[in-house]
């Protein structure tokens, strides 16, 4: 179930949290989303973490996702923490101001008013920052942002160094205040992909009709959708035409045909007609309702990078403590007439400088922004590893029909045999057929054309060979070659790059019939796309007879092919490319998320193609691809890869910035004032960096 954590407003509290939770017995894999305030756990372990949470966190609620009221909940109460921290900033400048305006005045005659000024404008805009260090303190947790400001600005008090200690407080405030300005933003543009979400349903009940929740919808019930309004549920359309806007689940804004008899999905927008549709899916089992859950959980599975950073601030921080403790005594003993409290000033600078925010913050909020950019095109991408993934992407395997040919098939000729006529040829081989969902089975249904009057029995579908079925007392097979071979039949086998369903009738060989499939038109594109995007080597595998892989990998550039494969060959021949792929190297498969669901597991990526609408596509698949366009794939990547640069720039700018700062910072070069802008402003500037992935064109 999922919980919002209300009052997380800290991304170090959040990994804090985050480690404890995970000592619960049966809770060690729970992750913390900072970035959408959730967490995931069972029921049955609300009051564990709750109690955690109270230790840890007192000011941090754990509620239900679905007892938050209303649309902007959420957003509604960081706005009123920010306009909490706004008025505390204004106050506390005030008095500071004041302070270093009467300071000549009052230093030294009247020092108790010079310190209750300047104490006033502390206690004002650090409060927070010292009360939680206090928390912490007790509960075990000391090294981290609050215990350091606390520290440093109180050893500046301590040599009297009060504008310095203010500022130092204030201006970690106003950081801290823009901080989470610019994660809400980051924040406010996810809940605008959030919007495809619908508000209400009309439901069409004993003559009239009413608005209610989605949720409050059954199975079966008749609901209709208006012009302009989204589509609030999955169903079948059984009144109405009219025009769909599918681009909130694709991202691709063509107008979808929609009439009687129609799928149509949750988050699809009516154009133009009125319809009437008869609900098929519960909303929690919807499509907007799965998309939505995919990219607010996404962050649920973090990249190695993350897990790093995380691991390095556990480290760094106290490290930077102690080496600041050193840099305040050891030299005042060892160097002859050293000041002492020049020297602490000095260990206090570092101890501001040396907060890991910019990293704990800027890190997952990247990627985060690459998700959720992602899935605006219609790319859905189940965690940031499997983002940070596609930018180690060596091999791609795709599969061919309906991923690189449109999986269209039309019956082009029969070849009738042994007295059979044509029109008995594709009789029979509809009569076998008939129970088949294989968009082969559909083209020669397509092709009769005529009701199926006798339900075959004895229906059997033998994997990577074909059917058999009993209709009207006969016996047939429909299968390729090795359905005849197997079934010790005598058949003239065709050598030509087309599919070929061989038909046989108790037994004997009635003929063939060719059916033709058509290269998707973006399909040589999106080959030409991966390798511009360094994928080294491109594989198609497929069922299909060696003629028909050769024409269609030469016609779009496939580097080589593996033809007439069952399922658990090409399970083995993706184990092998696996094993010669080098280094970091990743390898993934491209499928239609069904038929391929044991391979797409295999992967080290996972990619379903065409997923709109499939709720096994959603499932196996570790990115979703909701059009049905291989071109998509290069973008995936160049998300992935404009993500990780961004991620990259971050981590080097804070580190740099960090170190440079500490080694000036002990030599006494740089005072409070400019460790505040290696702290803050460094922090500031990765967090606005960060949502640039957002916005990648």
């Amino acid at each position: 179930m999922t919980y919002m954590l209300m009052g997380l407003d800290c991304a170090h509290c959040a990994a804090k949290l985050e480690g404890e939770i995970r000592k619960i017995a049966g809770l060690s894999h729970i992750n913390i989303n900072f970035v959408t305030k959730t967490i995931d756990i069972p029921r049955q372990y609300e009051e564990d973490v709750r109690k955690v949470i109270n230790q840890i966190e007192p000011d941090v609620k754990l509620v239900a996702k679905g007892k938050v009221t209303g649309k902007g909940a959420n957003m509604d109460e960081n706005k009123n923490e920010l306009k909490s921290k706004m008025a505390s900033i204004i106050a506390s400048s005030a008095l500071l101001l004041v302070g270093l305006l009467l300071a000549p005045k009052l230093h030294g005659r009247y020092e108790l008013i010079e310190y209750a000024i300047f104490l006033a404008a502390y206690f004002i805009c650090g409060h927070e920052v010292i009360l939680t260090a206090i928390k912490n303190i007790t509960s075990g947790e000391i090294f981290d942002e609050n215990f350091l400001m606390t520290i440093a600005t109180i050893g500046a008090f301590a040599i009297h160094e009060l504008p310095e200690a203010v500022g130092v407080m204030l201006f970690y405030s106003v950081g801290e205040y823009f901080q989470s300005l610019a994660v809400n933003r980051s924040r406010r543009s996810i809940e605008t992909l959030m919007e495809i979400r619908p508000d209400y349903a009309n439901l069409k009940a004993e003559g009239s009709v009413k608005i209610v929740s989605p949720d409050d919808v059954q199975i079966g019930d008749i609901i209709i959708v208006k012009p302009g309004e989204k589509v609030p549920l999955d169903g079948k359309v059984i009144k109405g035409d009219s025009f769909t806007d599918t681009s909130a689940l694709t991202g691709e804004s063509v107008p979808r045909k929609m009439e009687p008899g129609k799928k149509i999905l949750s988050g699809m927008v009516n154009i133009d007609g009125l319809l009437e549709v008869e609900v098929e899916k519960n909303f929690g089992e919807s499509s907007v309702s799965k998309i939505l859950d995919l990219v607010q959980n996404a962050g649920a599975r973090k990249a190695k990078t993350e897990q790093f950073i995380t691991r390095f601030a556990r480290y760094y921080t106290p490290a930077v403590v102690f080496t600041s403790a050193a840099v305040a005594i050891i030299p005042p003993l060892i160097i002859g007439g050293a000041s002492f409290s020049k020297w602490l000033y000095r260990a206090l600078t570092m101890l501001v400088i040396s907060c890991p925010c910019a990293l704990v913050v800027s890190i997952p909020l990247g990627y985060f922004g690459g998700i959720g950019g992602a899935s605006k095109k219609g790319i859905l991408i189940k965690g940031a590893n499997f983002l940070e993934a596609l930018t180690h992407l060596q091999t791609v395997v795709f599969d061919k029909t309906g991923t690189l040919t449109k999986g269209v098939f039309k019956v082009t000729q029969i070849k009738p045999a042994n007295g059979f006529s044509e029109d008995e040829v594709l009789k029979w081989a509809a009569f076998a057929e008939v129970s088949s969902n294989h968009p082969i089975a559909r083209s020669i249904l397509d092709a009769y054309g005529k009701e199926i009057e006798t339900v075959a029995y004895d229906y059997r579908e033998i994997s990577g060979h074909g059917v058999q079925a009993t209709a009207k007392g006969l016996k047939i097979l429909a299968g390729n070659e090795k359905l005849m071979q197997q079934q010790g039949i005598e058949f003239t086998k065709l050598h030509i790059p087309e599919t070929v369903v061989y038909v046989a009738i108790n037994g004997v060989y009635a003929g063939c019939i060719i059916i033709s499939d058509e290269i998707k038109p973006d399909a040589k594109k999106a080959i030409k796309d991966i390798k511009q995007q360094g994928v080294r080597y491109t594989v198609m595998l497929t069922g299909d007879n060696p003629g028909v892989a050769k024409r269609v990998s030469e016609q779009i550039g496939i580097d080589s092919f593996y033809a007439k494969l069952l399922p658990e060959d090409k399970v083995k021949i993706l184990e092998q490319l696996k094993s010669n792929t080098q280094n970091k190297g990743k390898v993934a498969f491209v499928g239609d998320g069904i038929n391929d669901a044991p391979v797409i597991a295999q992967a080290d990526i996972g990619i379903a193609m065409g997923g709109l609408g499939s709720d096994a596509a959603i499932e196996a698949a570790d990115i979703v691809i909701m059009e049905d366009a291989p071109s998509k794939l290069g973008e995936a990547i160049r998300i992935a890869r404009y993500t990780r640069k961004i991620i990259v720039q971050n981590i080097i700018f804070a580190l740099g910035v960090k170190i440079i700062f500490l080694a000036l910072g002990a030599a006494g070069i740089v005072t409070m004032w400019g460790a505040v802008f290696a702290d803050v402003g460094v922090a500031l500037i990765a967090i606005l960096n960060s949502t640039r992935t957002l916005l990648h064109k």
